[in-house]
């Protein structure tokens, strides 16, 4: 800590909108802070170091992080959350769910360090249900937690999922229509109330809900969660193309049997990872187009 910063208060970032944060100190009581010069760099789940100024505060400084996640759009590549224990991709039965953005979760998550709950929603749904879950089957062997999940009725699986979040900050994710928002409120109902707050401290009125935002799901505020809408795609343009296979559990069994050490598993002869798309259990065909989808995306000049 530099003499500059020593004595500040520290802080959490419990939102963010534009160039404004909300920070919430030790005792729980929260202010609008805005980043030192021109760049906000805070984002939800930061650990920071504020001045006080009048009714608001300046982040001073941004303590180092555990871990980092990013998302992207068709114009950048944003950092949006840190600090996180797990991360929950929630899917449904209907509609039904795009395994590259699942596929695009789980690798950046695991670049991170961060376990992944993947949940599966509308139980109820019976031969919907069923089908989803098939095609989760290769994800499940890989050694991914994949749960069921019933938001209406008397199914226990919001027990069931709550046991795995608590002591935990979870990042939750999912597209539109899975049912994000009654979950959050079915753990939290105090959630719209938070919203509505925030929303008055950033004066951002309506356009909080495309915010990024923390939830304490407990009043000893151990347990949280973090909020961020839709579905867009993690951004992966900090990862090396040649890094990809190494952050796929169904590909590691492979790696370092390939003739060539520096084999792509793309067009190589002699490929381990190509080989075992014909074994049984072996790599999914889906998984693999993808992947190769990836590294040519990741492979394009950076600009």
């Amino acid at each position: 800590m530099s003499a500059t910063t020593a004595g500040l208060p520290a802080g959490l970032v419990v939102a963010t909108y534009g160039r404004h944060c909300l920070v919430e100190n030790d005792a729980g009581e929260r202010r609008i802070c805005h980043p030192r010069g021109k760049k906000s760099q805070a984002v939800v789940g930061d650990r920071v170091l504020w001045q006080p100024s009048g009714d608001e505060g300046t982040i001073e400084r941004v303590q180092p992080r555990r871990n980092l996640l990013y998302r992207q759009d068709e114009i950048r590549t944003k950092s949006f959350a840190a600090n996180l224990d797990q991360v929950l991709v929630l899917l449904a039965a209907e509609p039904e769910f795009s395994e590259s953005q699942l596929m695009r979760a789980l690798i950046a998550a695991r670049a991170e360090g961060i376990p992944v709950l993947v949940v599966l929603n509308k139980r109820d749904l019976g031969a919907l249900f069923d089908r989803a879950w098939a095609r989760l089957a290769p994800y499940r062997a890989m050694g991914e937690t994949v749960l069921p999940l019933a938001l209406t009725g008397d199914d226990d699986s919001v027990d069931a999922l709550k046991t795995r979040l608590l002591g935990r900050t979870t990042l939750v994710m999912g597209p539109s229509g899975v049912g994000k928002s009654t979950l959050i409120n079915r753990l939290i109902p105090q959630a719209q109330a938070d919203t509505a707050e925030i929303s008055r401290a950033l004066n951002s009125g309506k356009h909080t809900t495309t915010s990024t935002t923390w939830y304490w799901l407990d009043g000893t505020r151990q347990t949280a969660l973090i909020d961020s809408p839709g579905f867009q795609e993690f951004g992966l343009h900090h990862l090396e193309a040649t890094r990809l296979a190494s952050l796929m559990p169904d590909f590691a069994p492979h790696l370092g049997q390939c003739r060539f050490y520096n084999c792509t598993h793309l067009h190589e002869p002699g490929c381990a990872v190509r080989q075992a798309l014909a074994a049984e259990p072996g790599i999914s065909p889906n998984r693999y187009r993808l992947y190769g989808e990836l590294f040519a995306e990741l492979s394009q000049p950076r600009y």
